[in-house]
């Protein structure tokens, strides 16, 4: 027998929160709203089967009642991430802002960037990191595990942000993403005393010797060092006070607070402070020289070119390299029976840290000297 044919006009009924629209079936659940304490019907709907719809309802209903329910939302990764990055530009460092930016255009749009927030899951991080690890790089070629760190503890911190601050989903799914482990190796090589010494004898008379000793003798950060003004530095007191950075973005320097955001004072020895009175003698020499040429102002920079500019945060970094490919392969002469290692600035910090605690000092202190 045929089915007697609906009169024209009706219109679909809802049938305890479950209602079809056209080809689809949609729930309608009932939300407090936390600001006002007033409940307010939400509808959700594009569902294939009357089936799936009931299903969708009685979780929403569960989580409606523990105050934890999450309206639908269409926004994409890519367009949160944009959302995210803004808000927070504030409250981040330069420098670190625009690593942000630069890791989530190259490694984070590229692949999660055109899916919905909320139907990101943890396995789809996983991949991620995957595809990472094994083709993320320019040219398909392969992302080093730091960079792919990295990456996660971005998309953490914006994940939760996107559960707890802008409250778009529910939960966090990059923490119960596989992150990749580091394979621990060796520990890096670190200069011994004698290298040192070794190296700032190399560069005893370049106009920057005192830049090397200061790190090598305080363990200050080179952005902190290339900060410091004379106004910082109490040669009778013997002690720097650290109250800033400086660092490059896109090729330019650019100056902001320490690390940790807080100033700290370190005191230095009498070699040091030797070191640093004759670095002035010759940076006021280099001003009577240049004359109405010189750039720096009244409480000018210690670490200064020639002219009284401040110098770009790269240069001590390419220096140093120099000197030890210098020290390794003279011009004139037998090369040294113990050449140097490579070394990075950043390494000076290192050997810092580990003469003082080789020496008893107590962690604790050796880490406040640091600014950790």
């Amino acid at each position: 027998m045929a089915k007697p044919r609906k009169p024209k006009g009706s219109k679909p009924k809802l049938r305890d929160g479950v209602m079809k629209r056209g080809n689809t079936w949609s729930y309608v659940v009932r939300v407090t709203d936390p600001e006002t304490g007033l409940s307010k019907p939400k509808w959700v709907g594009g569902f294939p089967t009357e089936d799936d719809a009931k299903a969708a309802r009685d979780e929403a209903r569960v989580k409606a009642r523990c105050g934890e329910y999450i309206d639908r939302n269409a926004i994409t990764v890519g367009e949160y991430l944009d959302q995210w990055i803004e808000t927070h530009a504030v409250e981040i460092r330069p420098r670190t802002l625009a690593s942000y930016r630069t890791m989530i255009r190259l490694y984070i749009k590229p692949h999660l960037g055109g899916t919905r927030l909320q139907a990101v899951r943890p396995a789809r991080i996983t991949k991620l990191y995957r595809d990472l690890l094994t083709h993320g790089g320019e040219g398909g070629k392969p992302l080093g595990i730091a960079t792919v760190s990295r990456t996660h503890a971005i998309l953490r911190k914006a994940f939760q942000d996107a559960v707890l601050v802008d409250e778009v989903i529910p939960s966090n799914p990059v923490e119960r993403a596989k992150r990749p482990k580091a394979v621990l190796g060796e520990p890096g090589e670190v200069w011994t005393t004698a290298q040192l010494r070794t190296f700032l004898a190399a560069i005893r008379r370049h106009r920057l010797f005192a830049f090397y000793h200061l790190a090598a003798y305080t363990g200050a950060r080179r952005g902190e060092l290339l900060n410091l003004r004379w106004s910082n530095i109490d040669l009778d007191a013997k002690q720097i006070t650290i109250s800033g950075s400086t660092g490059v973005i896109a090729g330019e320097r650019i100056e902001g607070t320490t690390k940790s955001g807080r100033s700290r004072v370190i005191s230095i020895d009498d070699e040091t402070a030797g070191v640093l009175r004759e670095h002035r003698k010759a940076q006021a020499a280099d001003k009577l020289l240049v004359g109405d040429k010189w750039r720096g102002d009244a409480d000018g920079y210690v670490f200064a070119t020639g002219w009284g500019a401040p110098i770009h945060p790269d240069s001590v970094g390419w220096l140093m390299t120099k000197t030890i490919r210098a020290y390794n392969g003279p011009q004139d002469g037998p090369p040294p029976a113990e050449p140097l290692p490579h070394a990075r600035v950043h390494d000076l910090r290192h050997i810092h840290a580990t003469t003082l605690l080789l020496a008893g000092v107590p962690v604790h202190v050796v880490a406040a000297r640091l600014g950790h």
